[in-house]
């Protein structure tokens, strides 16, 4: 650990604040929950209830090679966001920006094959089984209206 402290700690192009723990930190990365979090700092050998601003250089890098490269660490799969991947087969954990992007293509694939999930989002309607008929409206108000005298 080094003696300085840093308030503001760069870690896969996101700025985390020193002052959280090792844990709360990387859980701010967007793709990194807390149990994943807590994997990654033990992996690296740092407690997790240290705080992120008082972890050296080295320590950070390694984390940070940790991270770029869940695919080959001894991690359970269901722990990744993206088992079986079409393109790849393979299991992948995305980060950051690469979900939106991701999420943006496979809807676009559904939609382009025109099953019926990408029917529901070109017209954007409800995609995962909700009611429609009375939640999910736009426009006017659908409803009884009172007699006028």
């Amino acid at each position: 650990m080094s003696t300085g402290f840093r308030h503001i700690v760069r870690v896969i192009d996101k700025d985390l604040d020193g002052m959280k723990t090792v844990v709360d930190a990387l859980s701010d990365i967007k793709g990194i929950g807390i149990r994943l979090a807590d994997i990654i700092a033990r992996k690296a050998g740092v407690s997790p209830q240290t705080r992120i601003g008082y972890l050296s250089e080295e320590k950070i890098e390694e984390m940070e090679d940790i991270i770029r490269n869940l695919d080959d660490q001894d991690i359970p799969s269901w722990l990744l966001n993206r088992r079986k991947d079409l393109e790849t087969g393979k299991d992948r954990h995305l980060i950051s920006s690469d979900i939106d992007l991701q999420v943006k293509a496979d809807i676009e694939r559904e939609k382009s094959i025109w099953s019926w999930r990408g029917y529901r989002h070109a017209y954007g309607l409800k995609v995962r089984g909700q009611r429609t008929r009375t939640t999910g409206r736009t426009g006017k108000t659908v409803g009884v209206s009172k007699k006028r005298k």
